[in-house]
């Protein structure tokens, strides 16, 4: 998935954290939803502007991230 579409990184928003196609909703934000035990239609109905794309979005960028530092080290 091309996640860079999706997520960006404003300094002035929400202070340079990961967003959600510029809303004010984090990467963390998704993350920490799907980690209590919500289901992505459970997200969606709470924040009706995300996506399921928004979602997966937030997870492979999670997932880039942790590679990227894996890399680093090792």
């Amino acid at each position: 998935m091309d996640y860079k579409k999706i997520i960006t990184i404003e300094p002035d928003k929400r202070g340079g954290k990961p967003c959600i196609r510029g809303m004010r909703i984090t990467v963390y934000d998704v993350l920490e939803y799907l980690a209590s035990g919500m289901t992505e239609d459970e997200i969606i109905r709470d924040f009706p502007d995300l996506t399921k794309e928004d979602i997966r979005a937030s997870l492979a960028f999670a997932a880039d991230r942790e590679r990227q530092l894996t890399k680093v080290s090792f």
